[in-house]
């Protein structure tokens, strides 16, 4: 059945104009995003097989191929459901910035946006003299190396952002957040940097599967 044969207070995009956003459900609001279906299912059909397929919540981490083998959902599709997953993990990240207490509180802020991805993702959190968050910037992409991170990338935004003090992490996809001795030196450059500069780095947190390891607890100096 095509979504032209449902009488139109059925219709997804009907519906919301009429009723609101809040009214329809995950599919139908899905559906309005894919906007068409196939010759073999309508786009509700399609919308309501992927999040049988993976759940609501768990969709957002599908890869690019993932959502590629899905019938209905070519690399047009895919990349536009993974733009729009993007755009509200970073609205979501920038509306819950804090005060930073602890090595604690910086993993449980951003375990829900780095924990599940599939490439380290190095990146540097800028604290003003209260230890609020006042940005964020992701340095680098791919296998950490202490030739990829260089210090002044790292500094560069705490001038920018005119910060206090930076905290830097990264994921790690394995699942086991023990750091490298490569972990351990590019915590050992960046330390020594920001010494010389005035900006101290206050922590380097790993992030695994289900828990992660802190340079400063480790140090027993946070």
């Amino acid at each position: 059945m095509k979504i032209t044969d449902l009488a139109p207070e059925n219709r997804p995009r009907e519906r919301l104009q009429k009723e609101g956003a809040p009214a329809l459900s995950s599919a139908e609001l899905l559906a309005i995003i894919l906007k068409s279906g196939t010759k073999k299912e309508n786009v509700l059909e399609i919308s309501n097989r992927l999040i049988s397929k993976y759940g609501l919540h768990n969709l957002p981490h599908c890869s690019l191929p993932q959502l590629q083998q899905q019938y209905g959902i070519g690399p047009a599709r895919a990349s536009q459901l993974l733009a729009l997953f993007e755009l509200y993990t970073r609205m979501n990240c920038k509306n819950e910035l804090k005060k930073i207490s602890s090595a604690k509180d910086v993993a449980e802020l951003y375990f829900p946006k780095i924990q599940s991805l599939q490439k380290e993702h190095f990146m540097a959190i800028y604290l003003d003299t209260k230890n609020n968050i006042v940005a964020e910037e992701t340095i680098t992409v791919g296998i950490l190396n202490s030739s990829l991170i260089h210090p002044r990338e790292v500094f560069h935004g705490a001038i920018k952002h005119l910060a206090h003090t930076v905290i830097v992490l990264h994921n790690h996809p394995s699942g086991d957040p023990e750091p490298s001795l490569e972990d351990l030196q590019v915590t050992k450059v960046l330390e020594k940097t920001g010494k010389i500069m005035g900006i101290p780095l206050l922590d380097h947190i790993i992030l695994g599967k289900d828990s992660w390891w802190s340079w400063a607890d480790s140090r027993k100096a946070f």
